[in-house]
């Protein structure tokens, strides 16, 4: 465990765990994620091909009245979603080879503003990234999904609780 400067423990709410039985489960959790969305918001995903990474976004996009088809960018690197309060951007970097291919695509423009970031395979892009304010990681476990989410600002403790108390 890393200890802040100050050697103070991390908060409760600032981690949070849950198993997630089917993909029904996981698209639950992500329209249960959506209702802490706001602009600005930065939600970096991990976990191996095929852990949910794309079913959680996708219930997210839909707790938000996302209608369309939701596919995962892994060869466009972003599709965006223009909701009638944000701007949405999903990102994958999965084809990246090198992380600066996220500086060579141009793409750092879009985590300035008050768009909402949706983020799978952030490691990719290296330090580039600016942090996020939810890391959620999803790991194979059994038949099901292990997710831990982890808050790095007030922002993504908000997360934390809204999903923690759904």
């Amino acid at each position: 465990m890393v200890h802040p400067p100050d050697h103070s423990q991390p908060s409760e709410r600032s981690h949070w765990s849950a198993y997630l039985d089917d993909e029904a489960a996981t698209t639950r959790l992500g329209s249960r994620l959506a209702e802490c969305v706001q602009s600005g918001t930065r939600i970096y995903f991990r976990g191996e091909l095929g852990s949910g990474k794309s079913t959680l976004i996708r219930g997210l996009l839909r707790g938000l009245g996302v209608q369309v088809r939701v596919k995962s960018p892994t060869y466009t690197l972003v599709e965006l979603y223009v909701l009638s309060r944000l701007n949405l951007y999903h990102f994958d970097f999965y084809r990246f080879l090198d992380a600066r291919e996220f500086q060579d695509a141009g793409l750092a423009d879009y985590f300035q503003g008050d768009g909402v970031c949706l983020v799978e395979w952030p490691e990719r892009a290296g330090d580039a990234l600016p942090g996020p304010d939810l890391e959620i990681t999803l790991a194979y476990s059994g038949t099901g999904r292990a997710l831990t989410a982890r808050a790095l600002s007030p922002e993504g403790e908000r997360c934390i609780a809204t999903c923690r108390n759904g």
